[in-house]
């Protein structure tokens, strides 16, 4: 038996996760992994603060500094959030030779690169497979299970947030916003709603994935990303008339040393097995080319499957304690030689929903300056008739971001157009 002591960064919904999951399965820890985990200290605003559990006198601190300077603890966990003041406090523990295990995307997809040198160069462990799709383990699946592949797409729903909202609209016909105030209410989403619903999380989780799935350079600034405001129950109603759903959909794929990076609203074949991902639930589909097709599901927030990934960070660096040259899932950044395909040249097919007076004529030009620009049309509905606007709905073939959006100018300046309503990009099984 081996004794493993913890310092704990932040005691909310994913540290009390933490408490619980060590407490409940104490038996089954020490059974498994010969492991006698335990926390000595946890990092707190307010030591008053009345909390539901209520650890063992002098575990609560609010100086960090009890837990860097504590030579007995050899593990830093971090759940504090946000970006500055968290890299403050890994980078302190790293200085002190403490291996460390972080749930936050966002401090990885833009300082990974510098912590993983920084814990190169002390020579400790970096681990952060709950920082993407929570008790899903789709990074060390990656990093260590299909290391013999060449990684050819990742695609999947990484956001529990923005699918509970999607299933919500599509189940129920209601509309965006009130959608999100029940997510709101009960708790999915937070006040604050603007990393989930305009795809920041997700771009910072696919930034993570792409480091590790392409071995390559990745900035976060490279992922082009799309939130899901704009999505009506009108749109829903189309994807669902043409065999589709729609999903928030953090892409990337790499083909000849160059990647597409792109978190947006997808149209998606309800034949793909993503299409099915409801609720709050997360899935990534991995494609390697010795492999093929995967798909990872499960439960990707929330305190206990969320701490499940963290126990097993733990578990893991626990067991490479005394290992010589101790192995971090390495983000490496440093890879130049791939490429990262701009936006404008990447290609897909497009949902595209226009507002139009019904007049003759109106389609045959739209549908002219579409093929004057190179843009093969898969489909067309029209709907409704009378003085008013109605819907004029295109699928296009798959084909150049710059070629669409060059013709959807030349499509605004039509008098009969009275407005673009939405372009979805649309993902098919082939």
């Amino acid at each position: 038996m081996e004794k493993i002591k913890i310092g704990l960064l932040g005691f909310g919904t994913v540290g009390q996760g933490v408490w619980k999951t060590i407490e409940m399965n104490r038996d089954e820890l020490l059974k498994n992994t010969g492991l006698q985990i335990s926390i000595s200290k946890i990092l707190i605003n307010n030591l008053e603060k009345k909390r539901d559990i209520v650890p063992g006198a002098g575990v609560l601190t609010t100086n960090p500094e009890e837990i860097f300077e504590d030579d007995s603890i050899q593990i830093v966990v971090e759940l504090v959030g946000g970006t500055d003041q968290a890299k403050s406090y890994l980078e302190k523990a790293i200085e002190k030779g403490k291996h460390v295990v972080t749930a936050n995307k966002a401090l990885l997809a833009l300082y990974g690169k510098e912590l993983t040198e920084k814990a190169e160069t002390k020579g400790v462990q970096l681990r952060y497979e709950a920082s993407v799709a929570g008790g899903i383990p789709i990074l060390q699946s990656i990093q260590e299970s299909l290391s013999a592949n060449r990684i050819e797409r990742i695609m999947g729903i990484v956001n529990g947030t923005t699918n509970y909202i999607l299933t919500k609209m599509s189940r129920e016909g209601v509309g965006f916003e009130d959608a999100l105030a029940e997510a709101q209410q009960k708790g999915y989403a937070e006040a604050d709603p603007t990393a989930d619903v305009d795809g920041y999380d997700a771009a910072h989780k696919l930034t993570i994935l792409a480091a590790l799935g392409f071995k390559a350079g990745i900035d976060f600034q490279q992922v082009y990303r799309e939130g899901i405001r704009r999505i009506t129950p009108t749109d829903i109603e189309f994807a669902e008339e043409l065999g589709y759903a729609v999903k928030l959909l953090a892409i990337g794929t790499e083909k000849e040393g160059k990647i597409e990076l792109r978190v947006h609203p997808t149209f998606i074949d309800k034949d793909h097995p993503l299409a099915a991902v409801k609720d709050a639930f997360n899935a990534v589909f991995v494609e390697g080319n010795a492999v093929g097709e995967l798909m990872f599901y499960g439960k990707g927030a929330g305190d206990l499957p969320t701490a499940s990934a963290v126990l097993g960070d733990i578990i893991g660096v626990s067991q490479n304690l005394h290992h010589p040259h101790p192995q971090a899932y390495k983000l490496d950044f440093s890879n130049s030689a791939k490429t990262v395909v701009p936006m404008e040249d990447t290609q897909t097919a497009y949902y595209i929903r226009f507002m139009v007076k019904d007049r003759p004529g109106v389609l045959g030009r739209i549908a002219s300056t579409f093929g004057g620009n190179g843009v093969s049309l898969s489909s067309v509905i029209q709907k409704g008739e009378g003085e008013g606007a109605v819907p004029l709905v295109f699928i296009t073939h798959k084909t150049k971001e710059s070629s669409v959006q060059k013709t959807i100018r030349q499509i605004k300046e039509l008098e009969a157009v009275q407005e673009v309503a939405n372009l979805i990009r649309v993902e098919s099984l082939s």
